[in-house]
């Protein structure tokens, strides 16, 4: 229960107290109880409330309860219960229930709740007139939060104390400043705790002076609780110890150094930046890592501060550490290092939050220290801010410092040249989603951006030197004519359609390279088959063989419904796809499949490095296409590309097309305007007569029907069908939205639904090429192997899904190595290109580095290219020969 609650729960008590005082001196002639229960309070309101009255007297009751979260929204998925921490974490996964469990039955709603506008309303102005029109009881609504079109959608004014009070009528959708006629009257006075009654006033008072005084007069702040310690901020007239870094940090500025080296910023020889980032302030780390920068010596000058706004949100500070010796400076960052990854010499990444990284630059002598100026610095504009964008925003921030005393110690080398920082700009069409992506990212910025709006969609671009769209695959043709016209480099995950393949010469000549196909499929199976082919190749051996197979897929233990599969996004994408008609060769000879028998064409696999996943392979369009792209077109037999599904999915699905749940085809019933249910619509696909339905419908009813119109022949198929049907909840009595008008709209909305992760769920990347190599000297035929797996991860309370870190690290990879100039090559082009994926010849001892580190320094420091570093940044790749 919140303060706001307790205040209304006090008022109320008060109120209580004043009626049974009035009633015992015979002011009034009835008497009033409050009784609190609980939310689920049907069964208190079925009671007579008459039943215990005292003839004598009237007796009138009042009912209230405090209701919180749990009694306002349930999951999407029936199978899982309300979790307070995934609801505030993803509340786009709960529908609201307030106006269906409480609403219904309440006279009176004290609106006292904290809520933002990514949480479901707790009631709309629609829910509020379908209530009045059923009968709801409800007279006023007393809305203390008074956030204007808030939770309460209705109420879009606050009141006065002089006024507190106006009328919403609903049946008509309109205001009135009256307390006369129809509809609900609304109080939203936003000083309302200045109205409390004397006597609770009082009551808090008391209470909260005295602790005031015990806190105020304590001469020990040792002796107080801990928590209350750790927030004294000053004491005695001075900070306290744990908040020593204000000042130390504020005497750092420039402006309290002498004139002469106000320029410089610090009086030490030898200067590096440092950045920190990690819970600094909250955990209280700033001051540990300031002790030690003075304690050896040195000084520190303040260049950058972002505080982190949440408690799961990182800070950002970015020191300048001077000393006069440079063996100090190396002590003084090995013992930050020290601090940052205390588990590094053990050879293992730190779990902490914390870590140091050092800005990439060569320490020269004072006064001619490398300055590197935000206009000089390369930037990257990343257009769309889902959750690919996350990984890739990651990666780009962190490009121009790696957190390793090695590295220090490479910066100190006259012939190193260091990677200046990276400004990347995150655009989306919502700016708090951009926001959301840079949170504790160091050189990041939010901005608001419609593609569609040309001026500052040329604007942003303008200022950067490469752009990664992220964007649906038909945006890209607008971002890329502006590239070209700005001349400025591209970055995209999508497939290099027709539109895109014809900018290739206007690229050349801009000067541009338009890199495309950079993420996992299409992205990293280029890179992997190419790299595999090429080892053949150069051995003197063909392609005899090339498969290819890749999946999105649930890990296993969330593969939990009866299709083994859910959806992280819209899943319109994934349903067409398996409509979409398939070719590959098989042996020399061409197959073709049309769409309607897909699912029919699936076939069960084994993956021999991974024989527990019980997995079956669907025909994935044209791979065709593929032999001429990989250049084996003319040496290999067969040549294939499939999705990979767990077994039994493409049974459900194609038995769930024959019934006519993908049609896309506007429904008759769809169209009316009578709006019809879930399983109104369930009996038309199957046929069933509404005057022939009982009312109930078992998965073997289901079942039956299904093998009875022939949709499907095998019962145990048709049975694991009609179990879907019922945990997508087609045959619930609850009416189908307006904005579905086709079976296929219904099927999406329920699977977006029903089939989404829940926050601890992980999903599962799994790519797999077999390549069947033969010697034209007589060798044996050699079959080889890759096979990259990956899960999704959770860190500091932000799950990243394995398909967003396997789709957003190569999209970076590839930004990256255009601004390094490692890709020279200029157009349209794919990474199956040999600057893009052929590693260079250097290498680099790596044991003592953390994924993302071992990323930045094989790709800044020894040239090595995007397959390796997918590898380095902690993706499972087993590669076999047989």
């Amino acid at each position: 229960m919140d303060c706001h609650q307790e205040s209304v729960l006090l008022f109320l008590y008060s109120l209580v107290q004043e009626m049974f005082l009035l009633e015992h001196k015979r002011y009034l002639s009835y008497f009033l109880t409050l009784l609190w229960i609980q939310a689920d309070f049907l069964s208190y309101l079925a009671k007579d409330p008459t039943q215990s009255a005292r003839t004598s007297k009237r007796v009138f009751q009042v009912y209230g309860c405090v209701t919180t979260s749990q009694h306002m929204v349930q999951h999407k998925d029936p199978t899982k219960e309300f979790d307070k921490a995934d609801y505030y974490a993803h509340p786009e996964n709960y529908s609201p229930i307030f106006h269906e469990k409480i609403a219904p039955y309440a006279s009176v709603i004290v609106n006292c709740m904290y809520w933002e506008k990514r949480f479901p309303p707790l009631l709309t102005a629609q829910q509020l007139q379908d209530l009045m029109r059923k009968g709801c009881p409800l007279l006023g609504i007393s809305d203390i939060t008074c956030d204007i079109g808030g939770s309460l959608e209705f109420v879009n004014q606050t009141t006065s104390i002089d006024s507190p009070f106006f009328r919403y009528d609903p049946f008509n959708d309109s205001y009135h400043h009256d307390m006369e006629g129809k509809g609900v009257i609304c109080a939203s006075v936003d000083i309302l705790p200045t109205e409390f009654a004397k006597e609770a006033s009082k009551h808090f008072g008391d209470i909260l002076s005295e602790f005031i005084g015990s806190l105020a007069s304590t001469t020990d702040i040792t002796e107080l609780p801990a928590h209350l310690r750790r927030a004294c901020i000053a004491h005695g007239g001075a900070v306290t110890t744990l908040f020593e870094y204000i000042p130390r940090m504020r005497n750092s500025d420039s402006e309290k150094l002498p004139e002469t080296l106000a320029n410089c910023h610090s009086n030490k020889k030898y200067n590096i930046l440092v950045s920190l980032s990690g819970h600094l302030f909250d955990q209280f780390l700033i001051n540990e890592a300031l002790d030690i920068i003075e304690a050896a010596g040195g000084s520190f000058h303040l260049v950058k501060c972002q505080v982190g706004q949440s408690a799961n949100a990182m800070s950002y500070s970015e020191l300048e550490v001077g000393a006069d010796d440079n063996a100090v400076l190396h002590q003084i960052i090995d013992s930050l290092m020290s601090l940052a990854n205390p588990s590094e010499n053990d050879g293992f990444l730190s779990k902490e939050t914390n870590k140091i990284s050092l800005k990439v630059g060569k320490v020269l002598e004072r006064g001619n220290m490398m300055e590197l100026d935000d206009k000089e610095k390369p930037g990257v504009l990343i257009l769309g801010a889902g959750r690919v964008c996350q990984p890739v925003a990651e990666v780009l921030t962190t490009a121009g410092s790696v957190s390793s005393r090695q590295l220090f110690k490479m910066c100190q080398e006259s012939d190193f040249e260091g990677q200046s920082d990276i400004q990347v700009i995150v655009a989306s069409l919502y700016l708090k989603d951009a926001e959301e992506i840079i949170e504790g990212l160091p050189n990041a910025t939010a901005i608001q951006l419609d593609v569609m709006d040309h001026e500052n969609l040329h604007k942003y671009i303008s200022q950067v030197e490469v752009v990664i769209s992220l964007l649906p695959a038909s945006c890209h043709f607008i971002v890329a004519n502006a590239c070209i016209e700005l001349k400025k480099h591209l970055v995209t995950a999508s497939y290099i359609d027709d539109s895109m393949s014809k900018l290739d010469e206007r690229a050349k000549g801009a000067g541009i390279t338009i890199l495309g196909e950079m993420g996992l499929d299409p992205g990293i199976d280029h890179m992997m088959a190419m790299m595999m082919i090429d080892q053949a190749h150069v051995q003197g051996g063909k392609i005899r063989s090339f498969i290819s197979y890749c999946g999105g897929l649930p890990s296993p233990e969330a593969a939990n419904n009866p299709l083994a599969y859910k959806f992280s996004w819209n899943p319109a994408g994934a349903i067409r796809s398996g409509r979409n008609p398939a070719t590959y060769r098989s042996h020399g000879e061409t197959v073709s499949i049309n769409g309607e028998s897909l699912y029919d064409s699936a076939v069960s696999f084994r993956i021999p490095d991974l024989p527990a996943f019980a997995l079956e392979i669907l025909p994935n369009r044209n791979s065709l296409v593929y032999g001429d792209l990989y250049g084996i077109d003319h040496e290999a037999s067969t040549i294939f590309r499939g999705t990979l599904r767990y077994e039994g999915f493409a049974e459900i699905m194609g038995t769930l097309a024959r019934i006519g749940f993908f049609d896309t085809e506007a429904h008759p019933i769809l169209t009316l305007t009578k709006r019809p249910t879930f399983g109104a619509f369930l009996l038309e696909l199957l046929k069933i007569k509404s005057e022939d339905f009982d009312g109930t419908m078992t998965a073997e009813d289901i079942k039956e029907r299904i093998l009875a119109l022939g949709l499907c022949k095998v019962q145990v198929t048709a049975l694991k069908t009609a179990k879907t049907i019922l945990y997508l909840g087609f045959h619930e009595q609850t009416e189908i939205p307006v904005s579905c008008r086709s079976a296929f709209d219904v099927a999406c909305l329920r699977m977006e639904e029903r089939l989404a992760y829940s926050s601890e769920e992980q999903d599962m990347v799994l790519l797999h090429h077999e390549v069947e190599v033969e010697f034209p000297d007589g060798r044996p035929v050699e079959k080889h192997r890759a096979t990259l797996l990956e899960f999704g991860k959770t860190k500091n309370g932000k799950t990243t899904t394995a398909m967003a870190f396997t789709v957003g690290i190569p999209a970076a990879i590839g930004a990256l190595l255009i601004l390094e100039k490692k890709i020279k090559t200029r157009g349209v082009l794919r990474p199956i290109e040999p600057q893009v994926y052929v590693p260079g010849n250097h290498k680099f001892t790596i044991h003592s580095f953390s994924f993302l580190e071992l990323v930045l320094i094989l790709l800044f420091l020894c040239g090595f290219a995007a397959l390796d570093i997918l590898q380095a940044y902690g993706l499972k790749l087993l590669e076999k020969t047989e």
